[in-house]
């Protein structure tokens, strides 16, 4: 349904407005968008007359918003975002073919990114832009062409197509263990653990499907896990990782893997994306490419077996005998 231009005020409003409840001032708005405080104000005040609500209150040389322009600022403020997004998405390549693709940060980093020369060499006209996102959201209300989730993948008004499990694995610096006694499960209830903040009941399931009952689990909470890898490296405690994205600190010394056995988490990663998406040549092209990848990966992880440290874990003990 085409929206009434009656609703649809011009830009310079909108963006005179937004910088002014950003920012407080009329004058700093104007210094902002290189304007006058005059012109600003103008702006403004045709803004409201078009509306027919008061967005500001003026006491003499300050301006407060009032309810209705504290609500409207904040979803314009959206608005200009995604229209800015998508201006500098096609500035950026004005003749290729774009996807928008929100990411888990640490998967992007270390899985995915790396792999993408091989896409790009079969699909040079072909743009990502990535944004991360570490929780679900409305595809609705987000710029994007696709999202790769771990966990559910039952999104509103979404389709998915699974890739690829993980397993996880307690690891910890050597300085740490240098300090904390940690011989079996058990002993991992008296340490310090860091917890990621997008799976707090991670430790839980890990404790449970490796025979270990708690009463609680308690520790520093991070946003995301190369944040906690870092403090783990640090000494600051002991961080459950998924095995296949942390190999490189593990081959390097820097983390030491506990126990020679990894332990299959209950979900999996996934690529969801909306309906309306769903016939897109290059979301085709990215997905079909990307199932491929995933695939090789999943082979790969099946064939090491849910034993991927025992060499370490054996030096770690001091046990320096050959199989």
């Amino acid at each position: 349904m085409a929206i009434p231009r009656r609703f649809l005020p011009p830009t310079a409003m909108l963006a005179a407005f937004e910088s002014a409840a950003r920012t407080g001032s009329f004058t700093q708005a104007g210094i902002e968008l290189n304007l006058t405080q005059s012109a600003i104000s103008r702006q403004v005040r045709a803004l409201e007359e078009r509306l027919g609500a008061d967005l500001f209150v003026r006491e003499r040389q300050n301006v407060k918003l009032t309810e209705a322009g504290l609500s409207y600022a904040r979803e314009i403020r959206e608005a200009l975002k995604h229209i800015g997004d998508a201006s500098m998405a096609i500035r950026a390549s004005p003749k290729a073919t774009s996807l928008n693709l929100a990411v888990l940060p640490s998967f992007a980093a270390r899985w995915l990114i790396p792999r993408l020369p091989t896409f790009f060499a079969q699909h040079p006209d072909v743009i990502i832009n990535f944004s991360t996102r570490t929780k679900p959201f409305e595809f609705e209300a987000e710029p994007f062409d696709a999202a790769i989730h771990f966990g559910h993948p039952a999104w509103m008004g979404a389709e998915s197509l699974p890739l690829m499990g993980e397993a996880v694995a307690p690891l910890a610096s050597q300085s740490f263990l240098n300090n904390h006694s940690v011989n079996a499960p058990e002993d991992l209830l008296s340490a310090p653990l860091l917890i990621l903040r997008t799976r707090p009941d991670a430790w839980e399931r890990w404790f449970l499907a490796n025979g270990v009952f708690y009463d609680s689990v308690n520790g520093p909470l991070f946003d995301q896990f190369d944040a906690m890898a870092s403090a783990a490296r640090a000494g600051l405690g002991v961080a459950l990782l998924p095995t296949f994205l942390f190999q490189d600190e593990v081959t390097r010394g820097e983390l030491i893997p506990l126990f020679d056995k990894a332990t299959p988490s209950d979900n999996s990663y996934h690529l969801v994306w909306p309906h309306n998406r769903r016939d897109n040549p290059t979301m085709i092209q990215f997905r079909e490419w990307l199932a491929k990848e995933a695939n090789t990966e999943q082979t790969y992880l099946h064939e090491r077996g849910p034993d991927p440290y025992p060499e370490r874990a054996r030096k770690r003990h001091g046990d320096s005998s050959s199989e």
